[in-house]
């Protein structure tokens, strides 16, 4: 159930991240630095809720015995 917790994670990374990297140089592949780290959040963001949606036990299959296995 701890495993929720990461969704604090972006959060973390966007809105507190951006005040410290707030700054044009270096270029990341021709980004402002500031742009490419919340390029990165935004792909982290996705890893990090599969992960959350993968470790939460109410996804898991159903159980075989259900009205739709007996069709």
């Amino acid at each position: 159930m701890y495993f929720r917790f990461l969704a604090v994670l972006p959060f973390i990374g966007i809105l507190l991240g951006v005040p410290f990297v707030n700054r044009v140089e270096p270029l990341v592949l021709g980004m402002p630095f500031v742009l490419a780290w919340i390029v990165l959040w935004v792909i982290l963001i996705s890893l990090i809720m599969a992960l959350i949606y993968r470790l939460d036990p109410s996804n898991r299959q159903a159980p075989a015995d259900t009205e739709e296995a007996r069709s």
